[in-house]
């Protein structure tokens, strides 16, 4: 295996999991920090709610517009939840083989991890998209938000999502590399 920037165990890879972690868990608190996301998302997946969501779309607070969003936030929550969940641990395991001057890494893990690291760059892309588009749907197709201040938040918890993906798409990108280079 060759050692070369951006491989577990360097420093530039304790840098971009460390990054990735970060923006996740700013997505994450940017979103959990509005007050109606509580109140709404506990129903967004479940199939057998569909009448209480059509009631709550016929409400003077919400319109079908804001249930699709919190539907998709929903899904971002998750996604840079499992995001910092996976980047967490991989930056603790290079901040381990930093620390001790090793490289623990043999070619199954080093596959094992560049799936993952595959896996949850798609998956973030998607939600950080799918989010964007509902985004960009509030601010310039129907010109406002009906939730106030939390639209900002809203905004900024994409936008990190963004940051996270790039980074965790360059992770993905040396990971390959490294399988390749085997």
């Amino acid at each position: 295996m060759r050692n070369f920037p951006g491989t577990p165990g360097t420093f530039l890879g304790l840098f971009l999991r460390m990054a990735q972690f970060t923006f996740a868990a700013g997505s994450v608190a940017s979103m959990i920090t509005t007050t109606r996301f509580f109140n709404l998302t506990a129903f967004c997946y479940s199939g057998g709610f569909q009448l209480y969501l059509d009631s709550l779309s016929t409400s003077m607070f919400f319109s079908r517009v804001d249930l699709g969003y919190l539907r998709l936030t929903t899904h971002l929550i998750t996604l840079m939840g499992l995001q910092f969940i996976w980047s967490f641990t991989l930056a603790l395991v290079d901040a381990y083989a930093l620390v001790k001057k090793i490289f623990p890494f043999n070619p199954i893990l080093v596959c094992r991890i560049a799936v993952g690291d595959w896996v949850t760059a798609i998956l973030s892309l998607s939600a950080a998209s799918a989010s964007a588009a509902i985004t960009v749907l509030y601010f310039h197709d129907v010109g406002h938000c009906h939730l106030g201040h939390e639209c900002h938040k809203y905004q900024i918890s994409v936008a990190l999502a963004f940051m996270s993906w790039i980074s965790t798409s360059i992770s993905a990108l040396i990971m390959l590399w490294l399988v390749a280079s085997e």
